[in-house]
């Protein structure tokens, strides 16, 4: 009998380090995103993966992404534009490879991009 407990015992703590929290490790290399060169995070509100386009960009990203997500509710498609850092977004829908992803690029015409995906 207490084989069988230390077993069960032992079987419990293993599953229960393997379902912690720790962070998930990507099998294929690093996250990229087209035309991102930095993974951000996550908005908290939708869990759409934020990407900026460079590396000092996130700040402006999760904006755009957290204002995106309010503007987002309850329309089908997305805004096509939203308002963050100082900064009028255009977003739109774009076809990745296999699954589609939203492109907001800065209307100012300073070449900054926010990438949202699933």
């Amino acid at each position: 009998m207490r084989k069988i407990m230390t077993g069960t015992a032992a079987t419990l703590v293993a599953a229960a380090v393997l379902c912690t929290g720790s962070p998930a490790q990507s099998l294929d290399g690093p996250r990229t995103a087209p035309g991102a060169s930095r993974f951000c995070g996550t908005d908290p509100v939708s869990g759409l993966a934020v990407w900026g386009d460079r590396a000092d960009a996130c700040a402006a990203a999760l904006e755009v992404a957290s204002a995106y997500t309010k503007a987002a509710a309850g329309t089908p498609k997305g805004p096509g534009t939203v308002r963050a850092g100082g900064a009028t977004w255009k977003c739109q829908e774009r076809q990745g490879d296999p699954n589609p992803y939203q492109e907001c690029v800065d209307s100012s015409d300073s070449g900054r991009s926010v990438i949202l995906s699933s």
